[in-house]
């Protein structure tokens, strides 16, 4: 019987681990995407009053 619970945990950490990784990739670009909005806006408020 504990061994079912065992490998019913150690299936659970191992999809929590998946998602974590998964977010962990995600989030990366995040920075890059924010970035790279601003330097858009910021080139097109320049190009209006220019």
């Amino acid at each position: 019987m504990e061994q079912i619970e065992i490998s019913e945990i150690n299936a659970r950490i191992s999809k929590m681990m998946a998602e974590t990784e998964k977010i962990s990739k995600e989030n990366r670009y995040y920075p890059l995407i924010v970035g790279s909005t601003a330097t858009l806006a910021i080139v097109a408020i320049v190009k209006m009053f220019l």
